[in-house]
């Protein structure tokens, strides 16, 4: 049965490059672990997508809303509908000197920022430095292979579900509580987590969603950070 524009569906995935079989991306812990792209932040497992934000690709999205709970798909995503294709003009060539004027010390494969713009140093030679501003995955053909693992419909699941995705934090530490009379949300946090970078922004893009997607249901979004003393 087909999905809407604003479900709230748990999927799987993992993201290859058609041509070479590397893993770019996947929400299976084990796999990245093989594949040396785990990250130690990242909540592996089910993910999150609400249909119609566009946070994974726009085209794979459009096919998810396709499928149903329990269903997998492989996906191809050509260039044109994911990352684009190589642009040769966005590769330039700088003066070694003028990144060691920066206090940069650059090497092959450093990620360095010019002008707003972040790039791959590709090559050094001749006190030149070649640089490219294309994304890693521009002119690749991706496969994702997808599973619909289930769609969220009670108020609570969802709330929880987004809160994992935006805050990092496992589904088992965080608490909800919700009342309707007041239309007031409150979320709760572990101290631990507190001193963590970015924590501020992710609950500000938090809230923001919340008042988007549940505008006529929370007027008030509260954090409660607990911590707690120690046994």
């Amino acid at each position: 049965m087909p999905f809407d524009k604003n479900d709230f569906l748990l999927i799987e995935y993992t993201v290859k490059v058609k041509d070479t079989g590397t893993i770019v991306d996947t929400t299976d812990a084990e796999l990245a672990k093989r594949e040396n792209i785990y990250e130690s932040n990242k909540i592996y497992g089910p993910t999150l997508i609400v249909l119609g934000k566009n946070w994974l690709n726009t085209y794979v999205e459009e096919e998810i809303s396709k499928m149903s709970e329990n269903e997998e798909k492989e996906i191809e995503v050509p260039p044109s509908k994911s990352y684009g294709e190589r642009d040769p003009d966005k590769v330039k060539v700088f003066s070694l000197r003028e990144f060691q004027r920066r206090g940069y010390s650059v090497n092959v494969g450093d990620v360095v920022e010019v002008s707003g713009a972040r790039g791959v140093v590709k090559q050094i030679s001749g006190g030149r430095v070649v640089v490219d501003f294309n994304h890693p995955l521009a002119g690749k053909t991706l496969i994702y292979k997808v599973k619909v693992v289930k769609k969220l419909g009670d108020f609570n699941e969802k709330i929880k579900a987004l809160a994992v995705r935006h805050l990092s934090i496992p589904s088992e530490e965080i608490s909800v509580d919700y009342s309707e009379n007041e239309k007031k949300l409150l979320v709760k946090i572990p101290g631990k987590y507190i001193a963590r970078e970015n924590l501020s922004y992710a609950k500000l893009a938090l809230a923001a969603d919340v008042f988007e997607l549940f505008k006529d249901n929370v007027s008030i979004l509260l954090y409660q950070e607990e911590i707690r003393k120690p046994q």
